[in-house]
């Protein structure tokens, strides 16, 4: 019996995984009202009725995948604490924000997308959820300015900082590339990026960071 859950268990994951996968497809190219949920299916390859059975409607799929969004930009904090080192947490979190602007632009940019329009969908989640993590990381940031790892600083300005400059080469994808005249972002883009960053905020916080990583 507990094998037989498991295996239901991971055949509903992967089948959930698949929708919000082909979800963040149709959003980002139509968006909310322009997106249907037969069109999710047609792309997902799955019944439109299992759509309905996993996630009921539009708007709650919509909300959970926005809120997988932010549970995957916002994990890589989970271990940070007040006897952790600002300069590696910061930078890690900095290189991971860098790497998932790149290689997840579709995420970045439905989020943008719903922030722009006032966030209808994720106000709720915003002003409880987000408003309490940005708290508790800010709170750690106070911790280590007070014992005297960093150099005084905003700490809810910082957080707002990185993630503006890291989401940047996702929503203005279009605009940096023809700027830079090129057709596409590569793996020396990410390098040259994340180092400038990470250079830049942890200097900027007093921090001295590690050698760069291009190649």
């Amino acid at each position: 019996m507990t094998t037989q859950k498991y295996k239901t268990g991971k055949i509903r994951e992967r089948n959930s995984e698949n929708i919000l996968a082909a979800a963040e497809q149709e959003f980002v190219l139509h968006g909310f009202k322009g997106t249907s949920m037969q069109a999710i299916a047609d792309r997902a390859g799955v019944p439109k009725a299992n759509i309905h059975y996993y996630f009921k409607n539009k708007a709650n799929l919509y909300r959970t995948l926005l809120e997988s969004i932010l549970g995957m930009w916002n994990e890589v904090l989970a271990d940070m604490s007040p006897e952790s080192d600002p300069a590696f947490i910061l930078e890690r979190f900095i290189r991971t924000k860098v790497a998932l602007a790149f290689n997840k632009p579709n995420s970045s940019k439905i989020f943008a997308m719903e922030i722009i329009q006032g966030a209808p969908y994720l106000k709720d989640y915003i002003s409880v959820d987000m408003r309490q993590w940005v708290k508790e990381k800010a709170s750690v940031i106070h911790s280590w300015i007070e014992q005297g790892k960093m150099r005084p600083i905003d700490p809810q300005h910082l957080i707002f900082m990185i993630w503006s400059t890291t989401q940047h080469y996702a929503d203005f994808e279009i605009q940096v590339l023809e700027v830079a005249n090129k057709r596409q972002y590569d793996d020396d883009d990410i390098a040259q990026v994340s180092d400038f960053l990470v250079d830049m905020i942890l200097t900027g916080c007093g921090l001295t960071p590690a050698a760069p990583r291009q190649g």
